[in-house]
């Protein structure tokens, strides 16, 4: 992840770009909605597409026709909801693909749907289920990024095992060869993208509290808190 370009079978790259499509399509509507009703999001909405693109633009070499790399699609989808990020998601993927080569057309499809449409899914019900039980929101905004992260590839793995399956063992052979190796460099990748959302996000909630809060990250109690922290330091 990102799958090259040209990577895939044409059949598979476009059923994924059939399956990415809906998504992507809620997802403008969803963002356009926002920025029409909240025009002051905009300028958080434009930090987190930059956050996942920088993130996203930090390639190492992995799985043949693929990469390894953070995803920065968990902020956005904790403060922005999922739809927003599939948007967010693509316009990095299509950009990158055309001026950083990095990705592809064909394969844009099936890089959307691993990371702008499963990642921000996956990382946003882990964090809604942590803030159900009250955890602390910091805890709760690593493990949405790092779940963000290591779903995508995931995702990755499963899209490059049903391509190009085991001659031996199949699909399962396939999937547990790639997933493994994308193992060993994404796993640290995902618990570093965890502690650098972290540092965003108290960033934010020292620099945005009123947004944070409207979004409905930022709860009145923790609002408090961290306005008592900053009067400490």
């Amino acid at each position: 992840m990102h799958i090259a370009e040209g990577f895939l079978p044409p059949a598979h790259a476009v059923a994924w770009g059939v399956a990415s499509a809906p998504f992507v399509l809620h997802g403008v509507r969803s963002l356009t909605r926002e920025v029409r009703e909240h025009p002051e999001s905009t300028l958080l909405l434009g930090a987190s597409g930059a956050f996942t693109f920088v993130l996203s633009a930090l390639k190492l070499p992995s799985v043949t026709g693929s990469c390894s790399h953070p995803t920065g699609t968990g902020l956005g989808a904790i403060l922005f909801r999922p739809p927003a990020m599939a948007v967010l998601g693509t316009i990095t993927l299509l950009f990158q693909a055309l001026l950083l080569a990095h990705g592809g057309l064909t394969t844009l499809g099936a890089n959307v749907f691993s990371m702008a449409i499963v990642g921000p899914w996956a990382g946003y019900a882990v964090y809604r289920l942590l803030r159900r039980y009250d955890v602390p929101l910091m805890v709760a905004v690593f493990f949405a990024a790092f779940v963000a992260d290591l779903s995508t590839y995931c995702v990755t793995s499963v899209q490059l095992a049903l391509a190009f399956p085991d001659p031996g063992s199949g699909f399962l052979g396939a999937l547990g060869k790639f997933g493994s190796i994308f193992a060993v460099t994404q796993i640290p990748l995902a618990v570093s993208e965890g502690l650098l959302t972290v540092l965003v996000m108290r960033l934010l909630a020292q620099s945005s509290k009123g947004e944070l809060t409207r979004l409905g990250v930022l709860l009145d109690k923790e609002e408090s808190r961290s306005e008592t922290e900053a009067v400490a330091r």
